[in-house]
């Protein structure tokens, strides 16, 4: 498949690999030096060396080849389904589970246990031809969305292409019903509050998403109070935040909040270390669960709605933070 470019106006000169790699999603420094090597890499229609320098006007092209189909296996890992018929299912998704197969993530994947439950469904069924949808493609069969890998709570998967097709639509049109629980830290003002930022890939920090990009998408969340933390003065502030993503982008709730000055509890890529412990608690992923998903069957045409409570770990935090507010009012009341 051949993808083109041309470098933007205002854009310093810098290496042709560099350059790349900071401006694709799905391939490393070192690949596309391989890929310039192999001469599946063009500047302005003549072939370069990986040290060439690219500068405003220029067009790219490059051939990325096509990858081979993986051969994935199901694996026995746990599932919280909360509701299952011929054409979907729901679960609670745990934090620390990739959702799908990819570069140091081969196996252990939340698609790994959802071929081992189809296989052992299809098994204890006698049912036959019953699978995940496939439009998705052998590496993500039947994912519709996705959670990163330290977010919890409830995901959709299609069962069918009929299904996948459906869900997709919904998607799309931003009719599913989507709330988001986040700990973020500092006191947010105000009650609610909207972003509405374009985003997409950091063009100097290719694993990370921000407004700094040269392939903007629009992104809006909108989102409310729910309870504060903590007092000014100690220097001590949280709130946990009500999210309403309007649209569905790449760490959109956590680049959005951190636009704010209000990055999630736990997350380092774009908090820094200084919002990953609390007192002496270490915080080791980002406090955001997905607590509700709404969204109507694409056969029956039923709105199917599922709330789960957010996973030990967030709990946990929320106590925490709760007894310190506690004991800042006691404290406070005279004799």
């Amino acid at each position: 498949m051949q993808r083109f470019t041309t470098v933007s106006a205002g854009e310093h000169p810098k290496r042709l690999d560099v350059y790349l790699s900071t401006h694709t999603a799905d391939l490393s420094r070192a690949a596309i030096q391989r890929l310039i090597e192999k001469g599946a890499v063009t500047v302005n229609g003549k072939r370069p060396k990986p040290s060439q320098k690219v500068k405003p006007g220029d067009e790219i092209a490059w051939d990325v080849p096509k990858p081979e189909p993986l051969e994935i296996d199901g694996e026995p890992i746990p599932l919280d389904v909360l509701f299952e018929d011929k054409v979907l299912l729901v679960l609670n998704k745990p934090t620390g589970i990739v959702v799908h197969p990819a570069p140091g993530h081969w196996r252990g994947t939340l698609v790994n246990a959802l071929l081992y439950h189809m296989q052992s469904t299809r098994a204890a069924s006698g049912a036959e031809g019953e699978s995940f949808a496939s439009i998705g493609g052998r590496e993500r069969p039947g994912l519709v969305h996705r959670l990163d890998k330290g977010t919890s709570g409830v995901m959709v998967i299609a069962k069918t292409d009929a299904a996948h097709q459906g869900l997709s639509k919904q998607f799309k049109t931003h009719s599913i019903n989507r709330v988001y629980l986040a700990l973020v830290i500092g006191s947010v003002k105000g009650r609610t509050g909207r972003v509405d930022l374009a985003i997409g890939r950091d063009t100097k920090h290719r694993k990370k998403i921000s407004a700094r990009t040269t392939s903007p998408r629009a992104a809006v969340t909108e989102f409310q109070v729910a309870e504060r933390f903590g007092v000014k003065r100690s220097g001590h502030e949280a709130t946990l935040v009500e999210v309403h993503p309007q649209t569905g982008r790449t760490h959109q709730i956590r680049v959005h909040l951190a636009s704010l000055g209000h990055p999630l509890l736990g997350d380092e890529t774009y908090g820094g270390r200084k919002v990953c412990a609390w007192d002496d608690l270490c915080i080791e992923r980002p406090m955001l669960h997905a607590r509700t998903l709404g969204f109507t069957h694409p056969v029956t045409g039923k709105y199917l709605e599922y709330t789960v409570p957010p996973p030990a770990d967030m709990e946990a935090l929320l106590r925490l933070l709760r007894s310190k507010r506690m004991m800042i009012t006691l404290h406070r009341q005279p004799f």
